[in-house]
């Protein structure tokens, strides 16, 4: 049987559509209903779906009467408050494109952005940092609070498939590309609602993550309002060791967050219990079943986990209907259609391949802006390439193997890192791990295990625990301890600065 699952086509989307729109579509029976609360231990900020729709669709009257017009690309300079995806759906909803970006992004980043995009206008917080070259129209926090008591603005209706948003992903190349989405991106996203949340209209769903943060964007806040319920934020600067108390004082059904913020939590809190948790979801980087397990044990709470990237949000995931075996990611959703390929096609069930979605899916990228080849050059035939590997078996659960570019050759075998860090992991007085190949001199590459602990581990005891859990080929040839592992911006391992950082010290 060849590696490919299809869950049937998801439901038609209108061919009228409007992302804000849809996000709102309860904003009007549910008025007085609470849509967000941001947590903070001096105070509450408290929204309704009114006041929330209202303060939208006024902004998106100010950004047209700033002189913006539909199809106009807005680059977004905000910082972590709920002005953030005010703004974001302000535009969308009155036709604008708007382009969410990291606060942490430095002036010569931003300009490169601005060189690309070309927007129309720049939405500042003052503390953000941002272009120093002139622009034509800047609208700072100020300007945008004043445009929530402005009358409302239409929803501008369209073709499903136009431009919506663009967003930025580091890529395999490490260049940040900016990936253009449509409308029906939004309406894509409903296949999360049973095949990863189990979310309903009475859950609180509780985000770890900043305002500004594409996760939140869509788990944290526009899922949670598309289905009627409720989205708690942490307020800005919370500590790990603060979130069971918000989870528990905020009364959150559901919680999100990256992996490693359940791991900072269980080492940090005396008091992980949570009774109005039914569980919780996590994305951005691959879960352990190490974490799993602990979490479980501390809280008596589960961990369903969901895969996905920039291009295509989440596809594959577990969910309390359909538990991921140990070892897997979950299965397609419903209305999902992916496969395992290699440069041939399909391949046969449990043989590791790339991981590739259906162009059919309403969630996958219109492209990477103004890259026409390189868009062409994610797809073979009928399916967009992701980039990570993995291996289905006959049930459609997918085991991920790592990002193609991660994978390790040993001795003439393919390794996936990820394997060997989870099997070195359990090593007493590890706090983290990460695996990657070396190159030791030329044309000669070991593979060497990266480490945090509070001191320097034996490293015979190191390589005859390997030699346990491990075929030879798979075992590390050098340990190496480092006070914390290299992450990018949105706080993924960086196998490349590791690579990087072994280099220097040789």
């Amino acid at each position: 049987m060849c590696s490919i699952f299809d869950q049937g086509p998801p439901p038609p989307c209108p061919t009228s559509f409007n992302m804000a729109a849809h996000v709102l579509r309860h904003a009007d029976r549910l008025a007085d209903k609470e849509a967000l609360r941001i947590l903070s231990s001096e105070s509450t900020e408290s929204w309704t779906f009114g006041a929330l729709k209202s303060a939208i669709l006024g902004t998106g009257t100010g950004l047209l009467r700033s002189g913006l017009t539909p199809g106009d690309r807005v680059l977004m300079r905000l910082g972590n408050t709920v002005e953030f995806p005010i703004s974001y759906l302000a535009c969308i909803a009155v036709g604008l494109i708007p382009v969410p970006t990291s606060s942490q992004l430095t002036e010569a980043e931003v300009t490169k952005m601005v060189e690309t995009l070309s927007p129309a206008a720049i939405l500042h917080d003052p503390e953000v940092a941002t272009t120093s070259k002139p622009q034509p129209n800047t609208l700072t926090t100020q300007t945008l609070l004043e445009f929530h008591t402005l009358p409302a603005a239409d929803f501008a209706f369209g073709d499903p498939n136009r431009p919506a948003y663009i967003i930025y992903t580091s890529g395999t190349s490490g260049i940040p590309r900016a990936v253009e989405h449509a409308h029906r991106a939004i309406w894509a996203r409903q296949m999360m609602f049973e095949g990863w949340y189990d979310l309903h209209e009475d859950d609180r769903l509780l985000h770890a993550g900043a305002f500004n943060w594409t996760f939140t964007l869509g788990t944290g806040l526009m899922d949670p309002w598309t289905k009627g319920a409720t989205a708690l934020i942490p307020a800005p600067n919370t500590a790990p060791q603060d979130l069971p108390h918000r989870l528990r004082e905020s009364h959150a059904t559901l919680f999100a967050a990256a992996p490693g913020v359940y791991r900072k939590i269980l080492a940090t809190c005396d008091n992980p219990a949570l009774p109005d948790l039914r569980h919780g979801l996590c994305a951005g980087e691959k879960l352990s079943e190490t974490l799993r397990t602990q979490w479980n044990a501390a809280t008596g709470t589960k961990l369903f986990e969901a895969f996905g990237m920039s291009e295509c949000s989440t596809f594959l995931s577990a969910s309390p209907a359909h538990p991921a075996p140990k070892g897997t990611l979950g299965r397609p959703q419903t209305g999902r259609k992916i496969a395992i390929l290699d440069s041939t096609g399909p391949v046969p069930h449990d043989t590791p391949g790339t991981i590739a979605v259906h162009k059919s899916d309403p969630g996958l990228m219109l492209g990477y802006l103004n890259a026409p080849e390189e868009t062409a050059a994610r797809f073979q035939g009928d399916w967009f390439l992701t980039g990570d590997l993995g291996q289905m078996d006959d049930d459609g659960h997918v085991t991920y193997l790592g990002r193609a570019d991660d994978m390790m050759n040993a001795g003439g075998f393919r390794v996936s890192p990820l394997e060997v860090e989870a099997a070195l992991l359990p090593f007493p007085e590890i706090s983290s791990i990460a695996v990657t190949d070396v190159e030791v001199k030329a044309d000669t590459h070991i593979i060497a295990a990266f480490y945090t602990s509070d001191h320097d581990l034996v490293e015979d005891a190191l390589k005859a625990f390997a030699e346990t859990h491990l075929a030879r080929y798979k075992q590390p040839r050098l340990y190496q301890r480092l006070p914390a592992l290299p992450t990018n911006a949105n706080g993924k391992l960086n196998r490349r600065a590791l690579r990087e950082l072994f280099k220097a010290s040789t």
